[in-house]
């Protein structure tokens, strides 16, 4: 006759137990690998039980919601999910936990144009380099892909001069929302950065040979509340079921030979 009570207690336990073991896993991420994160979120945390809270900001740059400052004035978070070359030196810095760094994903650079605008041609060299001229304003972001562009893309297409007074950095933002407004005729950023935005038309990733790809990694702070949960989401995040949703939203997966331990940027 005690058997249904019996029956409820433990189901009671069982539940308040799930709920005890269910952690908020804190994870500060930069934009291009954003995307990819928040579609993988729910299917990890229904995997998982525990729940992500995701604070964005830049990998890099003097802004007081970029990863480096954040962390250096305190802010907590078991995960960071960044740039490899920024990462990097959170590592020099001893801001990471030693033997946890993931490399995540490739990431190549791509251009938009206001939606409804005709798609620029960019397949070659050439077609790249006479777009930018023929272009009236072009916007780059102020992450890693918009230091290549400003620093060294002009120069390597031989357009440097000209582009100094009609390509600007767009700070914060997605550089594909300004272009979105018509504020920029051109949009330059991180492939996974540009497709999530409406408003606008993608025209494609840049040529190959002055293509430039940006490495994403994670790795779980030495501060973490939640370290081995953290070490968890990471390798979920490398593993073969998330990797098909990560090279939907425009990234490339890493190649095996670099999986673990790369500082490639």
């Amino acid at each position: 006759m005690y058997k249904p009570i019996l029956s409820l207690t433990a189901i009671m336990l069982a539940s308040l137990s799930t709920c005890v073991l269910a952690q908020d896993i804190s994870v500060m991420i930069s934009g291009g690998f954003k995307a990819a994160l928040e579609k993988l979120a729910p299917v990890y945390e229904k995997q998982s039980g525990d729940h992500l809270v995701i604070i964005p900001g830049p990998s890099m740059g003097k802004t007081p919601q970029a990863i480096p400052n954040r962390l250096a004035r305190g802010e907590q978070a078991d995960v960071v999910i960044m740039v490899g070359d920024a990462l990097t030196h959170l590592q020099q810095d001893k801001r990471i936990a030693a033997g946890t760094r993931q490399e995540l994903a490739d990431s190549p650079i791509g251009i938009v144009v206001k939606q409804g605008d005709p798609l620029p041609a960019i397949k070659t060299d050439a077609e790249l380099r006479t777009t930018l001229l023929n272009a009236k304003s072009v916007a780059y972001s102020d992450s890693a892909s918009g230091r290549y562009v400003s620093n060294e893309l002009f120069k390597k297409l031989g357009i440097d001069r000209e582009m100094q007074t009609k390509a600007q950095m767009v700070e914060r933002i997605p550089v594909a929302s300004q272009v979105a407004q018509g504020r920029y005729a051109i949009g330059f950023q991180q492939v996974s950065e540009l497709l999530p935005v409406p408003g606008v038309s993608f025209a494609g990733e840049l040529p190959t040979n002055v293509q430039y790809i940006t490495r994403f990694a994670g790795a779980v702070t030495v501060n973490a509340q939640h370290p081995d949960e953290g070490k968890a989401l990471l390798s979920f995040l490398a593993s073969p079921q998330a990797q098909k949703i990560v090279t939907a939203t425009g990234m490339h997966s890493v190649p095996a030979t670099a999986k673990q331990g790369d500082t490639v940027q």
